[in-house]
């Protein structure tokens, strides 16, 4: 034992404890912090000061070796790397617009389909305000589909079906041999034909054409044709007016001689109505033995005849070869329009294309030199577009009998039309059996209504981008009536919108001239869609289509019956069972058909007397 008060000596497991744990804490942290080690160890660590020093060396320069080599790596492919960055970047900004269109048609539409849904569930609310609707599930349906295809092409391939024999018809009635001693007949001539024609434009070129032929066939001059003043029409428009008379006269002179105006000697008997034959004395579509026996002989007799409101009073067979080729050559080469039409007609083409130059020999037959010629130099593609021939106008409506789904307002407002405008037709029901709506519209005699036109383009495929020209006069209903087109294809276009009011202003109040620009706009179109195919508008242009076409020219025929009946089943058919019954009715209509005896030559031309085969 030690003394009291003097220093304790140290135990040794003390000691052995703290080498220990400096040890310990040494060796714990050298490995993640040298200089904390240091401090706190300051003479162990001294010791192997050496050692580390070598060891951070070491490090430090392995370190800077290892980034000289990425500096350089980086310096290299700098431009490759800055691309991928660029592209890749490029690639999430298109997709996201893509989003966004896609999301913004998507969300349109989607209002759209409520906007119909909403009208459906208002569907019996009061007429004027409440568009009438009678297919509304089968136009959700449409709605949906063309959501669902927003990206799809415009224009769905409907080409008219074609052939090794159809390829072969070529226009050629302007090729008919020349009369046989032309001046030698003139001596011989029966005497003069005048003739006024009624109806609108298309019947009074239908009118024009058979007159022509008639002259011809009873060796007589021609007086230019004059056109009755309509009430329906109310335009006071003559032939100069609409079309090139001076070019006329002079197209024709080899087959028929025209003359502007009866000689002074004969207008007495004209004014005594002497020798004037009316459409009742001539039946419709008559043979040329009827012309033969009853207007022969006043032709002879008082040297002229007045074919007074004439039309469609010359058939089609049996009629001699030549006589029959000289009607296709009056309506698809001598009647021009006249050139402020082919000007305004051009505007009209060129602002929907959003194309300077023509296209085809339709385009040439239709606007004359009004458009410049295609240039090979031009690199631009024109807007392709569909015209719509809407026959829904007001007179249609009341004379066709049928029910629209407007109720008894409706009713009642197209018979009080048929009482001011259509006599006739209520005296012929009196005498007759009458027929029920539903079996008209069951035998395909009703008109398409706009909605049931805006369904079967949407069976054929056609998007919501589609450009439409909307051809036709006053709509029945209005815009109420044309809701469901309007809002299922926006792009929709008519001559009032493409043209200004000065550039319509020469128009004005001439339905005719109107109707020429109609004719126009849906003769060269990229599809034409008739809805009722005993319109002669829609007769004359697939007729001008066919000849001048070369089967490019598609014109789209709804069978009335056919789509009728798949109508019929609007609240259970499946829009894609819709979608092939009305692709197929179509496809039908495109089969290349010669013309059948005794049908219209200016709507099928597809025959010898107007075509040859090359």
């Amino acid at each position: 034992m030690g003394k009291q008060g003097s220093p304790r000596s140290p135990r040794p497991e003390t000691k052995d404890k703290e080498e220990k744990i400096g040890r310990r804490s040494l060796d714990s942290l050298t490995g993640n912090d040298l200089f904390i080690g240091r401090r706190i160890f300051g003479s162990e660590a001294s010791k192997n000061q050496g050692s580390k020093h070598d060891q951070s060396c070491g490090s430090s320069n392995k370190f800077s070796y290892y980034w000289k080599q990425q500096h350089s790596w980086l310096r290299r492919n700098f431009k490759s790397i800055l691309v991928m960055i660029s592209v890749t970047s490029l690639i999430f900004f298109m997709d996201s617009i893509m989003v966004t269109i896609f999301h913004s048609d998507r969300s349109s539409l989607v209002q759209d389909i409520s906007r119909l849904t909403n009208l459906t569930d208002h569907k019996n609310g009061a007429q004027d305000a409440t568009p009438v609707q009678m297919y509304s599930r089968l136009l959700n349906l449409a709605s949906n589909s063309l959501a669902k295809n927003v990206f799809q092409p415009d224009t769905p391939n409907l080409r008219e079906e074609r052939s090794s024999k159809s390829s072969q018809w070529k226009p050629c009635a302007d090729n008919n041999k020349k009369a046989v001693a032309l001046e030698r007949s003139r001596e011989m001539n029966n005497g003069y034909i005048m003739v006024s024609a009624n109806g609108g434009l298309n019947q009074q070129r239908v009118a024009i054409c058979n007159a022509v032929a008639v002259a011809a066939l009873l060796n007589a001059t021609l007086v230019l044709p004059r056109f009755l003043y309509s009430n329906v029409w109310k335009d006071p428009s003559q032939f100069g007016d609409i079309y090139q008379d001076e070019r006329f006269i002079e197209y024709l002179k080899d087959d028929v001689h025209i003359v502007k105006d009866l000689p002074q000697h004969l207008k007495p008997i004209d004014n005594k109505n002497l020798s004037l034959v009316t459409d009742t004395e001539l039946i419709k579509e008559a043979k040329p033995d009827d012309y033969i026996k009853h207007v022969l002989p006043l032709l002879k007799k008082y040297g002229m005849v007045h074919l007074f409101g004439y039309g469609n009073r010359l058939g089609f067979d049996p009629l001699p070869f030549d006589v029959q080729r000289l009607r296709c050559k009056c309506n698809f080469h001598a009647l021009k329009f006249a050139p402020k039409i082919q000007e305004a007609g051009s505007l009209l083409v060129k602002r929907i294309r959003r194309y300077e130059t023509s296209r085809s020999k339709l385009d040439e037959a239709l606007l004359g030199e009004s458009m410049a010629k295609y240039s090979a130099k031009e690199d631009q593609e024109p807007l392709k577009y569909l015209a719509l021939h809407l026959r829904f106008e007001e007179d249609m409506v009341a004379y066709s009998l049928c029910d629209f789904g407007g109720g008894e307002s409706e009713r009642k407002e197209l018979q009080a039309y048929r009482e001011d405008h259509f006599p006739l037709l209520l005296q012929r029901l009196k005498e007759s059996k009458s027929v029920s709506p539903e079996e008209l519209r069951k035998t395909g005699r009703c008109p398409l209504t706009p909605e049931e036109a805006t369904l079967v383009l949407a069976g054929l495929g056609f998007n919501r981008g589609t450009y439409i020209y909307l051809a036709g006069s006053q709509i029945y209903g209005g815009s109420s009536r044309m809701l469901p087109l309007t809002t299922l294809y926006p792009n929709l276009v008519t001559k009032e919108t493409l043209l200004t009011p000065q550039e319509l202003a020469p128009f004005k109040n001439f339905s005719s001239q109107l109707a020429a620009l109609d004719f126009i706009a849906c003769a060269a179109s990229d599809v034409f869609a008739m809805t009722d195919s005993g319109s002669q508008l829609s007769s004359l242009v697939s007729g001008f289509r066919t000849y001048y076409g070369d089967d490019h020219a598609t014109t789209l025929r709804p069978n009335k019956k056919r789509l009728a009946a798949i109508l019929s089943e609007s609240e259970t058919i499946k829009w894609k069972s819709f979608e092939s019954r009305v692709r197929k009715m179509i496809e039908e209509g495109h089969k290349v058909r010669l013309r059948p005896y005794g049908r219209s030559i200016y709507r099928q031309p597809k025959c010898p007397e107007c075509m040859c085969k090359f």
